[in-house]
């Protein structure tokens, strides 16, 4: 039987991402834990091609690549939002409906996402429903790999409010709340401790990760 995925304090960690945004949320979470960590970006590895068409395939994808690249255990998020009144999507193509010509623009995502919801017939609350998914793999060089997923459901809400977080956070407003994801603050999204676990989908598949690969919580 294959020895576990485990981390302790010291041990090196890939983060397998060259998001901006990303990189932060998983800093803060992974603070406490004493880990070395670094980036694919600060690393200048490339970017994998992320031909899944899942999130668990795409988290894989990137996780693996950043992991054999480095020769270090990487760990890879793959996360979206699903609109349901428009068949899921953007789903796993997320980031591809922000783009503008090479520019990431999410302003340009949340328009566009509108429009869809618009063009469906999506003007109420009910209609506009849907959740922000979030895949975590955690990989080791010699292909050993775990996956964690998290999601949260919420209603879709036009014009975006907030300017916090990143992403399609301000046009997202998840259920038992009256604030979108941009109006959150990171410790009130997706703070991580002993016993509690965070209200994004992210913190949530971040809860089972250090349930299984750190030992549930921080060691003394």
């Amino acid at each position: 039987m294959a020895a576990p995925l485990t981390l302790r304090r010291g041990d090196r960690l890939v983060l397998a991402t060259h998001n901006a945004g990303k990189l932060a949320e998983f800093k803060q979470l992974l603070a406490p834990f004493g880990l070395e960590l670094v980036s694919a970006g600060e690393l200048g590895l490339p970017e994998p091609e992320e031909t899944g068409t899942t999130f668990v395939e795409n988290a894989r994808i990137k996780a693996r690549a950043a992991a054999a690249a480095s020769n270090n255990i990487a760990l890879a998020d793959d996360s979206g939002l699903a609109v349901d009144a428009i068949g899921g999507r953007p789903g796993v193509y997320t980031a591809n409906w922000a783009m503008s010509g090479t520019v990431r623009d999410y302003g340009i995502g949340m328009r566009r996402v509108e429009d869809s919801l618009q063009a469906a017939g999506a003007t109420t609350p009910k209609d506009r429903r849907g959740s922000f998914n979030a895949t975590l793999c955690l990989a080791h060089p010699d292909g050993r790999e775990v996956v964690y997923e998290g999601k949260v459901e919420g209603t879709l809400v036009w014009p975006p409010r907030g300017d916090k977080g990143f992403g399609f956070d301000p046009s997202f407003m998840p259920d038992g709340y009256d604030l979108t994801f941009g109006e959150m603050s990171s410790d009130e999204k997706h703070s991580w401790s002993p016993g509690k676990t965070g209200l994004s989908h992210r913190a949530r598949a971040f809860a089972k990760f250090v349930e299984d690969a750190l030992g549930g919580g921080v060691e003394h």
